[in-house]
């Protein structure tokens, strides 16, 4: 394996810095964190402060599908915890997915959904591990992920470390070659900006708390961790759950993340 201080990683920073602003910078950046650590796929999204995601490098390979992409970047991106995690003061750097997310994503309907996840396959399930760069580009933040198929290992400490220490060149290799991602954008959402999207969930039927909820349990967030970031007792949330499924006549949180699906990607969605 390639240390990070190593002779063999310079011709691969040099391949990197030559492709800057070149329609193979994605493939080059991929070719010098894979000398450190290997994966089976990869994505580059840039998440502008408001409007839909832009999908800069596509290292998806034989993984996910079209459709799935396509849902993502139309409105399922909202319930990713990289999106997530973009939106907030978390820093820039180099991330497991575990540090990120909520403490229910792994079990949530939108993890597991091949429909909605670009880098979920219907034949191969989940990912055994993601990790993520994050930068700060402008108003919005790019998210380089890099993940390993299921039954491949995760990322072992000795690889994070030294994928982590060359988070200080990714991430000005990306700013440098994007530092205008929004030139590829397509057209802006629909919602403005991602709050509008829960808050105009079932107008008139759910009131604001409830939609908090909504929003909290469909990003992952168990009872527990909702209340702690609603300030109320466990107990109360899940009231406001039965009062939600009751509203809307459902049984179950798979029924009310397809509800959502069909409120930000209109009849044509999964």
């Amino acid at each position: 394996m390639t240390d990070t201080t190593g002779p063999e990683l310079a011709p691969r920073l040099a391949d990197l810095f030559d492709c800057a602003r070149m329609p193979g910078f994605g493939a080059a950046l991929d070719r010098l964190t894979a000398a450190l650590a290997p994966f089976d796929l990869t994505a580059v999204f840039y998440y502008p402060r408001t409007g839909l995601p832009v999908l800069l490098h596509d290292g998806f390979g034989t993984y996910g599908n079209s459709r799935a992409l396509e849902n993502y970047v139309k409105g399922s991106y909202l319930l990713d915890a990289v999106f997530q995690a973009c939106a907030s003061d978390v820093a820039d750097g180099l991330y497991r997915m575990e540090d990120l997310a909520p403490d229910a994503f792994f079990e949530s309907d939108y993890f597991h959904a091949w429909e909605v996840h670009p880098c979920i396959s219907m034949n191969s399930g989940s990912l055994a591990e993601e990790i993520v760069f994050l930068a700060t580009i402008g108003s919005g933040r790019i998210a380089y992920s890099l993940m390993r198929a299921n039954r491949s290992p995760r990322f072992d400490a000795t690889e994070f470390a030294r994928l982590g220490g060359t988070a200080p060149v990714v991430m000005s290799a990306m700013r440098m070659n994007w530092d205008d991602p929004l030139r590829d954008a397509g057209p802006a959402s629909s919602f403005g900006t991602a709050e509008q999207a829960f808050t105009t969930f079932e107008p008139g039927r759910l009131t604001d708390r409830e939609r908090e909820i909504v929003r909290l349990m469909l990003q992952g967030h168990s009872a527990l961790s909702s209340s702690g970031v609603l300030g109320i007792a466990e107990g109360t949330v899940k009231n406001h759950r039965k009062s939600i499924y009751s509203k809307l006549r459902i049984s179950s949180q798979a029924e009310l993340f397809n509800s959502f699906l069909r409120h930000v990607l209109g009849p044509s969605g999964p």
